[in-house]
């Protein structure tokens, strides 16, 4: 059975968003978070192997492995990573027509907002979890702190600009249930082939509280 937004966001405090530009790195990669306690992975479609690197890792990763596509910006993206086996959809913005999409497909949408006007409008529609995007450009913790006292109903799951050392305040948040972010697996980790490495960043962000 497929898992809901709110059940995919619950299971790590951290969300890897990743950029795949080889497609030899795509399973070494998935399977140093997934073994360093990261169990829910976005691959942005920002390369022309994202699509081959999805449906690698949801063939070489275990069952409770959950694989998504990110950068969904129209409704073709979204066709094509559903076909490539990803269970959720990340966006960072909404349209209408992506909106009408993603509530015809089985496989859930994180949508992505960067104002209270966006998010009331998303949660009007039927979307309780959204993506805060850009996180830091857009107001960062004060900004959320200020939607949680008229829009208590919704939760964001925070990307862009975050690290290591920002995502403990954006998680002692009450409407934050994970953030996105790129830290643990940086290019030049992916380029020398340093999967260890990138393993020991991801139980480090594993690790962090909420």
């Amino acid at each position: 059975m497929a898992l809901t937004i709110d059940q995919i966001v619950r299971v790590a405090p951290v969300v890897p968003v990743m950029v795949v530009e080889r497609i030899e790195d795509a399973v070494p990669l998935a399977k140093a978070l997934y073994n360093g306690g990261l169990k829910v992975l976005e691959i942005t479609l920002r390369t022309p192997c994202a699509l081959d690197a999805i449906t690698a890792m949801v063939e070489a990763l275990p069952d409770d492995a959950v694989i998504g596509a990110g950068t969904i910006i129209t409704p073709a993206d979204l066709e094509k990573a559903v076909k490539a086996g990803s269970t959720f959809l990340v966006s960072p913005g909404t349209t209408p027509a992506l909106i009408e999409a993603a509530k015809a497909s089985p496989v859930p949408l994180l949508a992505g907002v960067a104002t209270p006007t966006e998010a009331m409008h998303l949660y009007t529609q039927g979307f309780t979890h959204q993506k805060f995007f850009p996180a830091e450009a857009a107001g960062g913790v004060p900004m959320l702190k200020s939607i949680a006292g008229p829009l208590p109903q919704i939760t964001f799951c925070p990307t862009g600009g975050i690290d290591l050392a920002k995502a403990p305040s954006y998680l002692a948040l009450p409407n934050v249930h994970c953030v996105g972010g790129t830290w643990m697996a940086p290019k030049e980790l992916m380029k020398a082939g340093r999967w260890d490495e990138i393993e020991r960043l991801a139980r480090e962000a594993a690790s962090l509280p909420r």
